[in-house]
């Protein structure tokens, strides 16, 4: 994920990836999440998506993921074995209220969504001088 520039979350319409869920197959995809003294870290695989396709927004409480394939391109193919299961990417999570949700940042390089989602301040961990 190096040599990669982090970028805004997108604040796009889910008309298109609603439509999308209805039409074709979608699958959850694998994701680690970890935590820090600053932010929660997500990161989500999505192999076969080229960037132009992955969508990740903030709304409300939700972070919502979605990765677009070819699809067609993928179930129209004469397999002799298929143990991948075939389809777009999609999974919502709850997020906290000690997520800073306006600074919200996304990353994608070599199938992989990076996910950083800053604490708001008082969320933080914070010494105490003792007197």
């Amino acid at each position: 994920m190096e040599n990669q520039e982090m970028v805004p979350v997108k604040e796009k319409g889910t008309s298109q990836i609603e439509e999308l869920l209805e039409t074709q197959n979608h699958i959850a995809p694998l994701v680690n999440i970890y935590e820090t003294d600053n932010e929660f870290i997500l990161y989500a695989n999505m192999p076969g998506v080229e960037r132009n396709q992955v969508k990740v927004k903030i709304d409300g409480n939700s972070l919502i993921m979605f990765g677009q394939i070819d699809y067609y391109n993928k179930i129209d193919k004469k397999y002799i074995l298929n143990e991948a299961e075939i389809g777009n990417y999609f999974r919502t999570f709850k997020i906290s209220d000690t997520v800073d949700k306006t600074n919200v940042e996304a990353k994608y390089d070599n199938g992989q969504l990076l996910v950083k989602l800053p604490k708001i301040e008082k969320a933080r961990p914070r010494t105490i001088d003792i007197l």
